[in-house]
C-alpha cells in the first residue's frame, strides 16, 4: 500500500511522501501528541486533586507516569476500596489511562464489592459489570490462586487497603499470590498504601508455629507496623518466596503518619472496617471474634464496642484498671446488635474511645478487657469452638492470639505487664528486622 502511494522511479526514491509523512506535517502531529498527552495527564492530576493531598499513593504514581508501567498483559488484585483521590476506583484508571492492559481482576475476602459480611462467607468468581473483566475470587472454592488464572497475565498488580494487623486477611492472599507468582514466573507490582495505623508502633507477641492458619502465617506481631509494600518485601525475603516483586511507593508518606493526616478518603475496605477509627482499636479488638462477647458486628461501631448481655461494667472495668491504659478512655454503654451474636438483644459492655492515637496500645487494652471479663464472668464467659477461617480444629482464640500459653495465663490472671514483658525481646528483634524494608522515613 505504501508502494502505491509512493511509486519508485528507476532512481529507488519516492517522488513525493503522502501528505501524513511529510516532515512538516509529521512534526505538527508529534506537537499536538505531546500537547495531548500534556492535557491528559494534567487533566488526570486536576482530577485526583494533587495540589492538596499530602501523600500520593502507589496507584496514583503509577497513572500519573512517575513510575513505569510493567510490560504485558496486566491482572489487578483489589476489591471496592482501591479507589484514586477522586473517589474513581483503579481499574477504571488503569483501562483509560493504559487501556488494553488490563486482563482479569481478583478479589480477597468480602469479595471485590466488599459485600460478605462474615468470615467463611465465600464469593464467587464473576464478570465485573463495569469493565466486562472477569474477576476471580481468591475467597472461594480456594484461597490459592490457580495456574489457569495466572495464564490471563504477566504482571499482577496489587492495590489493597490493609488495617495493619496480623490477623487481616489481605496479608495471606498477598502471601499466596506471591507464592503463584514466583511458581508460574509471573511479576507481581504492589501500589502501595497507608498503613492506617503509621509505621512507628509495634505491638504484640509473634505469632507461633502451632497457631499458623489463614488468619496467620508468618511470625508477625498483632501491630507490625509496616505498609503493604514493606508487608510484601518482608514476605517475599523473610518467607523465602522470591518472586519477581516490585514496589510503586508512595509519595508523602511518612511513618508517622496515621490515616487522618493523610488528606485521602477512607472507603471501607471490609463490611466492618467504616472508618479509620475502628482500624485503630482492630488490633486487639478482634480478639472478640474468638469468643460469645460481641465485638459490635450489627451496630454501626462494630470493633469499638464490645459486650454481651450478662457483661457487669463495673466489675470488668474494676480489674481492667489495674493495668495502664495509655490513650483512651472506656466507657460503659447498652446496644443491641441487629445481626451476628446475641442479635436482638440488649447487651451491657464498653466502648474504646481512643483519646490519644500516638501512646495507645489497642492489644493491651483489649488483652485486659478480656482478662478482666474470663475473671469476671467465670461462668458466662465461653470460647468459640471451631471452625473458624477453614481451622476445623483449633480454637479460634489461639488462633487470633497466636500463642496457646498466653491464652492458659490470661485465663489465670496473670498480670498484663509481666505477658507483655514475656514477648519484649521477639519483638525488639521484629522491630531491628522489619526496618531493613523500610521505604518511608518518620
Amino acid at each position: 500500500m505504501f508502494g502505491a502511494l509512493c511509486p519508485r522511479p528507476t532512481g529507488g526514491r519516492p517522488t513525493s511522501f503522502p501528505a501524513c509523512f511529510r516532515p512538516g506535517v509529521l512534526l505538527k502531529c508529534r506537537v499536538r501528541a505531546e500537547r495531548a498527552e500534556k492535557s491528559r495527564a494534567s487533566a488526570l492530576a486536576q482530577s485526583l486533586n494533587h495540589t492538596f493531598p499530602m501523600i500520593q499513593t502507589g496507584l496514583e504514581r503509577l497513572l500519573l507516569g512517575a513510575a513505569p508501567p510493567p510490560a504485558g498483559r496486566w491482572a489487578l488484585l483489589a476489591n471496592q476500596a482501591s479507589v484514586a483521590t477522586d473517589l474513581r476506583h483503579g481499574r477504571e484508571h488503569l483501562q483509560k489511562t493504559f487501556p488494553g492492559r488490563l486482563a482479569c481482576l481478583f478479589s480477597p475476602q468480602h469479595g471485590f464489592f466488599a459485600e460478605k459480611q462474615d468470615n467463611m462467607i465465600e464469593s464467587p468468581h464473576q464478570r465485573d459489570p463495569a469493565t466486562g473483566l472477569p474477576v476471580f475470587s481468591l475467597y472461594g472454592e480456594s484461597r490459592y490462586p490457580s495456574e489457569e488464572m495466572f495464564q490471563h497475565f504477566d504482571t499482577l498488580l496489587i492495590d489493597l487497603c490493609d488495617v495493619g494487623t496480623r490477623v487481616y486477611t489481605f496479608l495471606y492472599t498477598m502471601a499466596y499470590c506471591l507464592e503463584a507468582a514466583a511458581k508460574w514466573g509471573k511479576k507481581v507490582v504492589v501500589l502501595d498504601r497507608p498503613n492506617p495505623l503509621g509505621g512507628q508502633m509495634v505491638e504484640g507477641n509473634l505469632l507461633d508455629d502451632d497457631c499458623r492458619s489463614f488468619v496467620g502465617l508468618y511470625p508477625l506481631p498483632m501491630r507490625h507496623g509496616l505498609t503493604f509494600g514493606e508487608l510484601a518485601l518482608w514476605l517475599n525475603k523473610e518467607g523465602g518466596i522470591g518472586c519477581d516483586l516490585e514496589i510503586v511507593a508512595m509519595s508523602g508518606w511518612r511513618r508517622d503518619m496515621f490515616f487522618r493526616d493523610c488528606g485521602i478518603p477512607w472507603i471501607y475496605p471490609s463490611p466492618n472496617m467504616p472508618r479509620p477509627e475502628t482500624a485503630m482499636v482492630y488490633p486487639g479488638q478482634v480478639l472478640w471474634e474468638g469468643s460469645n462477647v460481641s465485638e459490635g458486628r450489627g451496630t454501626t461501631l462494630p470493633f469499638e464496642l464490645c459486650g454481651a448481655p450478662w457483661f457487669r461494667g463495673k466489675a470488668v472495668l474494676g480489674k481492667v484498671s489495674v493495668t495502664p491504659l495509655p490513650g483512651c478512655f472506656l466507657r460503659p454503654v447498652a446496644f443491641q446488635p441487629t445481626s451476628g451474636k446475641w442479635a436482638g438483644a440488649v447487651c451491657q459492655g464498653v466502648q474504646i474511645h481512643v483519646l490519644d492515637h500516638r501512646v495507645f496500645m489497642p492489644y493491651r487494652t483489649t488483652l485486659a478487657l478480656l482478662q478482666a471479663v474470663m475473671l469476671a464472668h467465670p461462668q458466662e464467659f465461653a470460647y468459640k469452638q471451631p471452625p473458624y477461617e477453614y481451622e476445623y480444629e483449633r480454637l479460634p482464640m489461639d488462633l487470633l492470639i497466636g500463642r496457646k500459653t498466653l491464652r492458659e495465663q490470661l485465663q489465670t490472671g496473670a498480670p498484663i505487664m509481666e505477658l507483655e514483658a514475656s514477648w519484649r525481646e521477639e519483638l525488639r528483634l521484629f522491630d531491628k528486622q522489619r526496618r531493613n524494608f523500610f521505604l518511608y522515613e518518620s
